[in-house]
């Protein structure tokens, strides 16, 4: 019967693989929270055969985030070709400032 895959997973590099992949997988999580887009988590082993009757193993580990939407300003055209950030077309509300009455101002009944 084969040996579990996390048993032989936690002895490369010391244990840093299953460390780093777990770092990545919760950088993943929260950019896919994020974004709402998917990513990629890959572990990669490479075996090749070394002396006598061994393996050397090596292992790393990969992400690929979601790009994170880029931030737009919505900005209103004028005839002239120039950007504003307040609609030209509509008109000014005359706004005035509201008095707030401290309490020196309040008179006691």
């Amino acid at each position: 019967m084969p040996r579990p895959i996390l048993e032989t997973l936690s002895h490369l590099q010391g244990g840093i693989l299953l460390e780093d992949a777990a770092d990545k997988m919760a950088e993943l999580v929260s950019a896919v929270d994020i974004t709402g887009k998917a990513g990629k988590l890959t572990i990669e082993i490479t075996l090749r055969k070394a002396t006598g009757n061994t393996m050397a193993a090596t292992g790393k580990v990969k992400l690929t985030k979601p790009k994170e939407p880029e931030l737009e300003t919505l900005l209103f055209p004028t005839p002239e070709g120039n950007l504003l950030t307040e609609d030209p077309r509509q008109q000014k509300l005359p706004l005035k400032p509201v008095h707030t009455p401290s309490a020196a101002d309040l008179r006691s009944a």
